[in-house]
């Protein structure tokens, strides 16, 4: 079947076939990451929708939104190969009105970790995945765990609202040198993206041991080694559901997260970890 380009609630109502709808939410730019949620979805769904649309409202003023990459035709044929049944490409001026007033606010839990980083980023994310799933109406929604505090803001949004999506969160998918598959990826020069591999060493080094300060200490360590080449916002090892910091005690599932500007460019990622396993 020919892919569907809708750009409209009008054009999403006519492309909707009967069975389980499969959303998964993107900025384009598409990758191999993207590529893997379109494949999680389409085992789980009769239709497939994948949104592109570059939403301003989580970036905030001294952000990379205009020269954020925008690759339209690259990523159509992307959809293509993976047999996505409709593309939501809708424009700003559709998605929000100009006298907009109301959003979702994202709570406490959207302003520690990532958030106390990028004030309004999870506001501005939650409430363009709500249009999203609003307009799509999709039976199950796909998210990648590299950005794992929205997955979990996502997730608590569904809780909260009484939403009737599954979100499914699908592994973190990794270039051979370990670096987090990322369409900021193509803007580290040689130099950088060599600084930039140490986020996934640290987080190597903080998986390989068993105790919340031991994590910690291990993937400190490397970071300093990178040295002033990599400017670290944070390294934090959070509750999953939550993202509050865990105690020295703490014992069961965490995630150890970090972000890190390498030159202009900020990168995440994460691991998620089992702290004193029986």
């Amino acid at each position: 079947m020919e892919l569907i380009v809708a750009r409209s609630r009008e054009d999403l109502v006519k492309a909707r076939r009967t069975g389980p709808v499969a959303l998964v939410p993107t900025m384009g730019a598409l990758h191999e990451g993207h590529r893997s949620l379109i494949r999680q979805a389409r085992v789980r769904a009769d239709q497939v929708v994948v949104s592109i649309f570059v939403n301003p409202l989580q970036f905030s003023p001294n952000e990379d939104f205009s020269r954020y990459p925008r690759t339209f035709d690259a990523d159509l044929d992307v959809c293509r190969g993976e047999g996505v049944d409709v593309v939501f490409h809708p424009a700003v001026e559709d998605m929000y009105a100009a006298d907009r007033q109301i959003s979702i606010s994202s709570g406490e839990m959207g302003r520690i970790v990532e958030g106390a980083f990028r004030p309004g980023h999870f506001d501005g994310m939650l409430t363009v995945v709500l249009k999203l799933f609003n307009l799509v109406q999709p039976d199950l929604a796909v998210f990648g765990q590299k950005d794992a505090q929205q997955l979990a803001l996502i997730r608590r949004m569904v809780a909260d609202l009484d939403l009737p999506i599954e979100i499914l969160g699908a592994p973190t998918v990794r270039e051979p040198d370990g670096l987090a598959l990322s369409s900021r990826n193509r803007y580290l020069s040689d130099d950088d993206r060599r600084v930039a591999l140490a986020l996934s060493r640290a987080l190597r080094a903080g998986a390989a041991q068993l105790t919340p300060g031991e994590i910690r200490a291990s993937a400190r360590a490397v970071l300093d080694e990178a040295g002033p080449e990599l400017d670290v916002d944070y390294l934090a090892l959070v509750d999953p559901a939550t993202f509050v910091e865990v105690s020295d005690s703490y014992q069961g599932m965490a995630v150890l997260a970090v972000a890190a500007r390498v030159g202009t460019t900020r990168l995440i990622d994460n691991v998620t970890l089992t702290l004193n396993p029986a």
